[in-house]
């Protein structure tokens, strides 16, 4: 049975063409946008569909058909925690440091991961890459990851590594991991801005940008360019999010640090991107290094509702694992 709201009729729509307003042509000048599904139509501004040659009145009729056929709406709270019972967890391999995220990496927002260098962000991609492709009962989503690489980090060699401890297939795996290098912060939204279609054809369920801040610290150098950097971060971290949600994946991205040289008390060390990168990632990792070997610290920094909190795991030849008694070092609870 379809029903009618506001002139649209509320059904599920499969492709581009199948909306009302689209033919072939207009389609064509969507994708070359990077709309190439529904559910990226969905989660678009009326005005970005103007390039298209569609009017502001024709996007939001498109628009409103495509929200529709995702059940894009207003709903009520008790509504909303239904909707909430179809957000999954991603374990991070570490049982403490699940604890800590509430029980994993959540589907349809973003965990950020900053650190210095060496501090394990990279390590902890790979896991989770790995970790993804495991079935929910040993704390995957049954996806695939798409990884988008801007500091050339991703090594096959270390997917094997963890899969072979994990018992999977590596072959396997390393097929179900869809890798992109960017090479300028143009190159990288771009990637993210055509990635639509990608996911849906390759049940992506965890979507990878290490790291997120890279090629924006190193282009847009001085504080004329500032605002310029944090519009385009802006811009790049919605289509991320957009995307998680559009395909309830998890979203998660990595972040560089800097020093701040005039705090006397507390840790110097801050994320870059300013309050654009934390305003919009849900939730914040801090992790570094422990005073020895591969031990790690994970200080969870901010979540919409978790508490702050620190927690410890080590990164082994085997990949992200649990720190023995032996190895435990007493984290700081707030």
């Amino acid at each position: 049975m379809v029903e009618e709201e506001e002139g649209v009729a509320k059904k599920k729509y499969q492709f581009l063409e199948d909306l009302p307003g689209i033919g072939p042509a207009t389609a064509q000048k969507l994708q070359e946008l990077g709309f190439h599904t529904v559910e990226a139509l969905a989660m678009a501004a009326a005005r970005e569909l103007e390039p298209a040659g569609i009017s502001e009145k024709k996007a939001l009729v498109i628009i409103r058909a495509a929200r529709s056929s995702i059940s894009v709406s207003f709903v009520r709270a008790d509504e909303l925690l239904k909707v909430r019972q179809n957000v999954l967890r991603l374990t991070s391999g570490s049982k403490p440091l699940d604890m800590l995220l509430g029980g994993g990496l959540e589907t349809q927002t973003i965990t950020e991961f900053y650190g210095e260098y060496g501090s394990g962000k990279s390590q902890l991609c790979h896991q989770l890459c790995v970790n993804v492709q495991l079935p929910p009962e040993r704390g995957g989503l049954n996806g695939a990851a798409l990884y988008v690489d801007t500091e050339n980090t991703f090594r096959t060699e270390r997917i094997v590594q963890m899969a072979r401890h994990l018992g999977l297939d590596p072959e396997q795996v390393a097929k179900n991991i869809i890798y992109a290098e960017a090479y300028t912060s143009d190159h990288q939204m771009f990637l993210l801005d055509n990635a639509d279609e990608v996911i849906k054809e390759n049940n992506v369920k965890l979507i990878i940008v290490d790291s997120l801040t890279s090629h924006f610290r190193s282009e847009y150098l001085g504080r004329e360019m500032l605002a310029r950097r944090q519009q385009r971060l802006n811009k790049h971290m919605h289509k991320l999010i957009r995307l998680a949600r559009a395909f309830n994946a998890a979203a998660v991205v990595t972040n560089q640090v800097m020093a701040k040289p005039d705090v006397f008390f507390g840790d110097a060390v801050h994320p870059i991107g300013g309050h654009i990168v934390a305003h919009t990632s849900h939730t914040r990792i801090y992790l570094r290094k422990a005073s020895r070997g591969p031990v790690r610290i994970a200080r969870l920094v901010s979540s919409p509702y978790l508490p702050e909190g620190e927690e410890i795991f080590k990164i082994t030849e085997n990949g992200i694992e649990d720190v023995s008694e032996e190895e435990k070092i007493k984290p700081r609870r707030r």
